[in-house]
């Protein structure tokens, strides 16, 4: 099990980037959230199996198809389980 945190540059408000985000985690089985910052990236916190988490960074990559992403930060965690869903907070 893996637990990763992301920080996602580029235009990726404003183009339902959370929405996709959330979707996408739901496929894969994977929990944590998603949520904008003030300074214009997201963040995204991915707990789940190890390959299911490296789908959702291969996803805030590219982004959903109006996203523009630049930069994707990672920071491995330590996995807590701690999550029972995916959320989209605002």
């Amino acid at each position: 099990m893996k637990r990763i945190r992301v920080y996602i540059s580029g235009v990726v408000q404003g183009v339902f980037f959370r929405h996709h985000t959330k979707e996408r985690a739901l496929e894969l089985g994977v929990t944590g959230w998603v949520r904008n910052l003030p300074d214009g990236r997201v963040e995204a916190v991915f707990e789940g199996e190890d390959g299911s988490v490296d789908r959702m960074i291969a996803f805030c990559k590219e982004g959903p198809p109006s996203a523009h992403v630049t930069k994707v930060e990672l920071k491995e965690e330590s996995w807590t389980g701690k999550f029972k869903d995916f959320a989209a907070k605002r």
